[in-house]
């Protein structure tokens, strides 16, 4: 795979070098395009929180490190670099939309996303957005969704950036972007490798990490063309391509390995005429993994699958209405050790509007109808609505009804699968308070949450387990930020971002609170820019959590804290920077058994030119 990455990157390097090494750059008013639109149009009544380029680089590149320092997401993982898996405001990993570029890639095995199979360094930004939004993003988005968007712009340009960091575990990170544009014609392109021998140490004398070795690498380009200022072509493709070693709780179990190779592809015409803007778009979207039992053999279980869609989106605006028609049709074929070889088709529709009244009042709805095959699919809709009090307080609201599909594991696994399953639907409400003064903002959701039809596999007659509509539970709590900046002179500003989240998830008929669920996490961001120095701090508290159904099993909450330092060189082509992590040495597991490292550092460059 590495001859092959070699191959896609050298001449897509030494081709772009040579037709923009004569560009001169000129300053001009520039336009970044996005394909999640949508994230912008329609989120009345909600939060969307976006990571900064400068949050992206002090934190280490897989998604799951960057979301539980800066995020409400509470992450479960088996040991670091291991399985990740989400809950956002006390859902399922399967209830959280993973979208990129405005496609819905929750995996088609199990409906979830891994995300410590999701390199940051890739995507030009990420956002974040609490609550339902299936209306517009399909399934899984009951939780709330992560937004994984590559930018273009036609401002003429050439930059360049490279970020390297060396850490404890042999942890080795490079990262390189490279954004080209003229006025016709722009190219993005990020390449990132992450590997590790992830070889630490347990607390207490607990022994070593053992077979937890692991690499990544990922490309994403993005071209475009604009033929005029209201009609543009663009193609974004991404491979991912990573090994992980499964961590042993034991010395004595077998040592096994994981591999996956992803590939995305998407091509977009967004074209204007008179009031209306028409979007076209076609898209690949492959999973491929192989899973080795035994390390040392050569027989592993497998699972692929490639979805083609096809996505119209019509939307009209006159003065202050806009409205939208989206159409969509998401073919599936997959197959599997044990899956065998089959296919679904979706096709949906889903007609949005929003209205701004007057500059201090706006309201959107929407619905969506999904038609296939495979599953009863129901009716879904959302209303959101903003009122600005003044300048400085902002009351939203937001409710929804939401859904999740049955998986390919659930509906055709061999001899177990279930073909009966109904889709997991949600309702929901929030109502949020914002509060902007000055350099100062803060808020709170306030939100409820009813999931009916869980999908749980459970033993049957026969002792086999079997997918079925089990569970109901209920969801309610808070989610508040605080956001703060200083400037005290022109190189002294203080930054601070912290968050809190209460989430109590139970089930309707034990009343219990899931597993792996914390009651609370508070996370805190503070960083000091004094001339060329920025020292900074992250803080992170995640609350207990059980780990059996009947409360039978525990884990204790866990404080951790990251230290770093930041030195800017006066030609601003060079930063340095270095960081411990667990600066207090914490023990702590997020599950049960899969004990996380202790104190370790890291040290990196990040050049810019």
């Amino acid at each position: 795979m590495r001859i092959r990455f070699l191959l896609i990157v050298l001449p897509l390097w030494l081709f772009t070098s040579k037709l923009f090494s004569q560009t001169r750059e000129i300053t001009v008013l520039d336009t970044v395009l996005l394909s999640d639109e949508k994230l912008e149009k329609f989120s009345t009544g909600q939060r969307v929180y976006k990571l900064s380029d400068s949050v992206l680089t002090k934190n280490q590149p897989l998604l799951t490190d960057v979301l539980s320092f800066n995020t409400s997401i509470y992450f479960k993982e088996n040991g670091r670099g291991m399985v990740s898996s989400p809950s956002f405001r006390g859902t399922t990993a399967a209830q959280t939309a993973v979208v990129w570029n405005g496609i819905n890639i929750n995996s088609q095995f199990n409906g979830q996303m891994d995300f410590n199979t999701v390199n940051a360094a890739a995507y030009d930004n990420i956002l974040v957005r609490g609550g339902g939004g299936s209306v517009v993003y399909g399934t899984g988005a009951i939780g709330g969704s992560i937004h994984l968007n590559n930018s273009l712009s036609f401002n003429r340009k050439q930059q360049h950036r490279f970020l390297l960091q060396y850490g404890s575990f042999n942890t080795v990170d490079a990262r390189y972007n490279l954004k080209l544009a003229q006025n016709k014609w722009s190219l993005n392109m990020a390449i990132a490798r992450n590997s590790s021998d992830n070889d630490y140490d347990y607390p207490n004398g607990r022994g070593k990490n053992l077979n937890g070795e692991y690499y990544n690498n990922a490309l994403n380009v993005t071209m475009g063309y604009r033929f005029n200022s209201k009609n543009v072509l663009k193609f974004i493709s991404e491979v991912y391509d990573g090994k992980r070693h499964f961590s042993l709780i034991r010395p004595s179990e077998n040592r096994t390995k994981y591999l996956d190779f992803n590939n995305r592809n998407l091509l977009e015409w967004a074209k204007e005429f008179s009031d209306f803007r028409q979007v076209t778009r076609l898209a690949f979207i492959r999973e491929n993994y192989k899973y080795f039992e035994n390390i040392d053999a050569e027989n592993y279980s497998y699972g692929k699958a490639g979805s083609f869609i096809a996505k119209y989106d019509l939307n009209y605006k006159h003065k202050e209405l806009l409205l939208n028609t989206v159409i969509q049709n998401t073919y599936t074929k997959g197959e599997g050790s044990s899956l065998g070889n089959n296919s679904r088709n979706i096709f949906s529709i889903a007609v949005l509007g929003k209205h701004r009244v007057t500059s201090k009042f706006q309201y959107e709805a929407g619905i969506r109808k999904e038609v296939t095959a495979n599953y009863d699919s129901p009716l879904l809709y959302s209303f959101g609505a903003d009122y600005k009090i003044g300048n400085f307080y902002t009351l939203k609201f937001n409710a929804s009804k939401n859904f999740r599909i049955p998986t390919y594991n659930d509906l055709y696994w061999s001899s177990a699968g279930n073909p009966n399953l109904d889709p997991e639907t949600s309702l929901q409400a929030e109502i949020s308070n914002e509060f902007h003064l000055k350099n100062f903002e803060t808020g709170l959701t306030i939100y409820y949450n009813k999931i009916n039809d869980m999908i749980r596999w459970l033993p049957g007659e026969s002792g086999i387990w079997r997918p079925v509509n089990e569970d109901n539970v209920k969801i309610y709590g808070l989610e508040s930020y605080l956001n703060w900046h200083k400037t005290f002179s022109k190189d002294q500003v203080l930054t601070t971002y912290a968050t809190y989240a209460y989430t109590v998830s139970k089930d309707t008929e034990s009343n219990r609170q899931l597993i792996y669920i914390p009651y609370h996490k508070i996370t805190g961001n503070f960083s000091y820019n004094y001339h060329a120095f920025t020292p900074s701090i992250q803080l992170l508290y995640n609350g207990s959590v059980y780990t059996r159904t009947d409360y039978s099993g525990e884990l204790s909450g866990y404080f951790l804290a990251n230290l770093g330092i930041n030195y800017a060189f006066k030609n601003g082509k060079l930063e340095a920077g270095a960081k411990i992590n667990n600066l207090f040495n914490t023990e702590y597991q997020n599950v049960e058994d899969r004990w996380m490292p202790g104190t370790n550092f890291n040290l990196y460059l990040n050049f810019k030119f």
